[in-house]
């Protein structure tokens, strides 16, 4: 799969493992731990969450404009790296105020904001070169599949760091039981029938809990530092990526090393055109507009406002730097970016609502034969014995390749017999398991889309960058509509006035795996497509600017993540997926619509 690709693609997505395991760990806890430690309500925890993603992604603007004005993509991305550890080390400590939580999450926002986009305007740098320019497309998939081995891991190991905790100090875990034991301290319980059960249920010993209010507060103490672990384990990972970028950042371009003519041409073109400081004031003002008038609306204030005026306030600096010439491919990156607000606004919904969905209305208990997808040793003997599969009938191996293959299928198949006949009826999974699907699905299925695309492609078939991204936003669509039809019977959160969800009203898991299975095919179609759109159209003098608002647009959709928890207790679910599933679809008229215009900046 790396044949005839640059030694550096590897190591690009070596350093962003890190990254990726403290991301996937955040999307897999931090709503979690945010209603666990402090008690928020969905609304407002959803609120804090949107912040940080739009933080994390909004930031990188800031990190592609200090890169693109220095030509030192390659020290920002050390300094992200080393930011986002210290914001991992802080958020871990246990007994932190919420001030303090969010002033860590500051920090990490900051830090990625310096590192994704420059690492990823790297890895364009890497196929400017003519030899390599047509494996762009299969470079970033190649890059995006590699770099989410971490993530795969990250919420397995949250878990598992968080039961572990938990049964150290005399307990099981409960999902349910944090909501209740808030409510039990802020005397606003009304079930205490229920609620003595599920803690008798969650003491180890099985000795009856005499002492709710006491139990209430050891509960909340023991589950939230066992989240401060996971996030201390985020911050182990950050300093592995940190070596491994240190040891063998020279196989990476320097954008610093370029020849003296170029250099000159570069400086008077910035002097003459990115010095404008007219364009940054008139931005600016506008920023300022758009905030002012938005928090004119009821519901929303001017910090929304400021979000939302900072993506307009890019626009606007952009054009009005841009050349005549550039502007044409300024347009078309623009109008995509604007499909992409929509896309991350749905999809990044799984660290949010439908995790939220796979806490309350998925069944805390499952099978053997599906346990074998919530535990990590099952799911690994699951995943090799799939590969070897794939080694035994892959019809250009040689034949001691193929007789491995069946080695490893025959001892993988016996240890999944083992699990399925070990496990129980009823084993309990942890919500936080699903968002490791999603980084699985990307590994197994990058090569299978690869694929798809050389077959169209020998074909003469293959669609356009452009045509892709379209496709990922149709898909995207589908992939609410799974989870939309799973809701159908369900009991909505606003009809249970604070009551655990009824057992009727609890989906097998199935359903959520399947949706995160949509979803992430679309995201292969989308997002690293994007990733190589704004590498080959972005004017050379503004790619780590470009890819910064490729993340700026990225960051808008994730403010908006705030709508799915808004929605959360005042609709039923099936209308909340449905209103996902619009913006996906409209979004892909939208892009379909302009096709043309979009081809030409890209050759196609």
């Amino acid at each position: 799969m790396l044949k005839n690709h640059p030694k550096g693609l590897l190591v690009a997505f070596f350093t962003n493992m890190g990254e990726r395991f403290g991301f996937y760990t955040m999307m897999a806890i931090l709503v979690l731990f945010l209603q666990v430690k402090y008690g928020l309500s969905v609304e407002l925890a959803g609120d804090y969450y949107s912040w940080f993603y739009f933080g994390i992604y909004a930031l990188a603007l800031v990190g592609g404009m200090l890169a693109d004005w220095k030509k030192q993509y390659k020290l920002i991305i050390l300094l992200g790296q080393i930011i986002m550890f210290v914001g991992y080390v802080v958020i871990a400590l246990p007994d932190m105020s919420l001030y303090a939580t969010l002033a860590a999450l500051g920090i990490i926002s900051l830090g990625n904001g310096f590192f994704k986009g420059n690492l990823q305007a790297v890895v364009g740098q890497l196929y400017d070169d003519e030899k390599y320019a047509k494996l762009r497309d299969s470079a970033f998939m190649i890059f995006y599949m590699g770099i989410n081995v971490g993530a795969f891991f990250a919420p397995f190991v949250a878990t598992g760091v968080r039961n572990w905790w938990l049964k150290t100090n005399g307990f099981l875990h409960d999902g349910s039981l944090p909501a209740m034991c808030h409510q039990m301290l802020e005397g606003k319980l009304t079930d205490m029938a229920q609620f003595q059960q599920l803690a008798n249920n969650a003491v180890i010993s099985k000795v009856p809990v005499s002492d709710l209010h006491a139990f209430a507060l050891q509960y909340l103490d023991v589950f939230a530092r066992g989240y401060n672990w996971a996030f201390a384990i985020a911050a182990v990972a950050m300093i592995i990526s940190l070596l491994v970028y240190i040891i063998f950042n020279k196989t990476l371009p320097n954008k610093a090393d370029v020849k003296v003519e170029e250099k000159k041409e570069i400086s008077n073109t910035t002097e003459k055109v990115t010095g404008n400081g007219v364009a940054l004031t008139i931005s600016i003002l506008l920023m300022g507009i758009t905030a002012f008038l938005l928090q004119l609306i009821p519901g929303l204030d001017y910090k929304f406002g400021l979000a939302i005026g900072l993506f307009i306030a890019f626009i606007s600096y952009i054009f009005q730097v841009s050349t005549k010439e550039e502007r044409p491919r300024v347009t078309s990156l623009i109008l995509v970016f604007i499909v992409v607000i929509f896309f991350w606004m749905s999809f990044h919904q799984n660290g949010l609502t439908l995790t939220i969905f796979a806490r309350d209305y998925v069944a805390k208990q499952v099978g053997p034969l599906t346990n074998l997808f919530f535990n990590l040793n099952s799911i690994l003997s699951v995943i090799a014995t799939i590969a070897g599969i794939v080694l035994v009938f892959k019809s250009n191996l040689k034949l001691q390749t193929r007789l491995i293959g069946g080695v490893i299928t025959l001892a993988a198949g016996a240890l999944c017999y083992y699990f399925v006949s070990t496990y129980g009826p009823n084993n309990p999974i942890a919500p936080e398991v699903f968002q490791s699907f999603n980084p699985l699905f990307i590994v197994a299925l990058t090569p299978l889309v690869m694929g798809f695309f050389s077959f169209l492609n020998k074909k003469g078939i293959e669609p356009s960058t452009p045509k892709k991204i379209g496709f990922g936003m149709i898909l995207a669509g589908l992939g609410f509509v799974v989870v939309l039809v799973a809701s159908l019977h369900v009991v909505s959160p606003y009809l249970l006035n604070g009551e655990t969800t009824p057992d009727a009203s609890r989906v097998s898991p199935y359903w959520l795996m399947s949706s995160y299975l949509i979803l992430t095919i679309a995201e292969l179609f989308l997002s690293p497509m994007g990733l190589s759109f704004v590498s080959k159209v972005a004017p050379p003098r503004f790619q780590g600017l470009m890819q910064g608002g490729w993340l700026l647009a990225t960051a808008v959709g994730n403010k908006l993540l705030f709508i799915g928890s808004l929605l959360w207790g005042r609709i039923d679910l099936y209308l909340l997926w449905g209103v996902f599933f619009l913006c996906c679809i409209v979004s892909a008229m939208f892009i379909f619509s302009m096709m043309k215009r979009l081809e030409r900046v890209t050759g196609k």
